[in-house]
Formats: structure tokens, C-alpha cells, sequence
């Protein structure tokens, strides 16, 4: 398992640091991340949407509809779970089946602590914490050697 932490001071780090994620994120990689709302999880796949070729003005969460889906180098599947009660309403609303559409691209979840239990174990977990009015600390931990190359890129 590899974990490290990250603090950043500035939206703007926040948002680099996702294209750094992006830019080496492969077929299939799920990302899935946790922490209080305006703690940065949009900023962050904003980030990862521009370095997987999708332009950052285009990303908005998808609080109300649960999933946006954008075309880029590789298809990104960005998820909102804030409005779920639990998972079982995910199941209800067919999340699930995102899982089979992501093989092809990348999926993006938010509020991923919601639904922890039954992500794949090939994924990386990213946790925030707000320190201050901008400062973060990110919490960076993969149990899957598919993510070395992207946390390497970030160390």
C-alpha cells in the first residue's frame, strides 16, 4: 500500500495537481474521494479532467444528476454521491452500472465515502481536510500498483 500526504495553499495548486493526476491516470483507473463540502474534490477533478484532455471550464459537479460524462483522451465518469441517503439508493438509481462503463475510461467519484464498501480494491482514495481558508491536506493511498506512475508523479 502506498500513502502520502500533500498540503497545498492555493486553489490553484489544488487544480495543477489534478492535471498531474490526470495526464497519467489509465483505462479503467477509479478515483475516489472523501472529505466535507468545499474541501476542494471539484477543484481537484477539474484538475483531472484537464490533463486527461477535457477543458476545466466544462466540469461542474453533478450534485443534481449524480453523473456528468465528458470526452477526452480517455472518457471521464464524474460521480456525486452528496445527495445520496445511502448506497442502497445507489443501487436503486443503477450506479453500478457505471462501474462496467468506466472500464473503458476513467471514473471520477465524489463523496466516495458513501459507497467505500464496494469499490474495486484497484482504485485510489484521495482525502481532504481543510486546514485553513485555503490551505488543504491531501491524503493520497493506493493499494494497487496501477497508480504508481500517478503518485510518483506527485512526490
Amino acid at each position: 500500500m502506498d500513502t502520502f500526504e500533500i498540503f497545498t495553499n492555493s486553489p490553484a495548486t489544488t487544480l495543477a495537481m489534478g492535471k498531474k493526476i490526470g495526464e497519467k491516470l489509465t483505462t479503467g483507473s477509479i478515483i475516489a474521494m472523501t472529505g466535507e463540502l468545499g474541501c476542494g474534490k471539484t477543484l481537484l477533478t477539474r484538475g483531472i479532467c484537464e490533463g486527461l484532455g477535457v477543458p476545466h471550464r466544462q466540469v461542474s459537479s453533478p450534485t443534481f444528476v449524480l453523473v456528468n460524462e465528458y470526452k477526452g483522451r480517455l472518457p471521464v465518469f464524474h460521480m456525486d454521491l452528496y445527495r445520496l441517503g445511502n448506497i442502497d439508493d445507489g443501487f436503486e438509481i443503477g450506479i453500478m452500472d457505471y462501474f462496467t462503463r468506466a472500464e473503458g475510461g476513467v471514473m471520477v467519484i465524489e463523496w466516495a465515502e458513501k459507497m467505500l464498501s464496494i469499490l474495486p480494491r484497484d482504485m485510489l482514495k484521495i482525502e481532504f481536510e481543510i486546514l485553513g481558508e485555503k490551505k488543504r491536506r491531501i491524503k493520497f493511498t493506493s493499494k494497487s500498483k496501477k497508480f504508481d506512475v500517478v503518485l510518483k508523479g506527485l512526490k
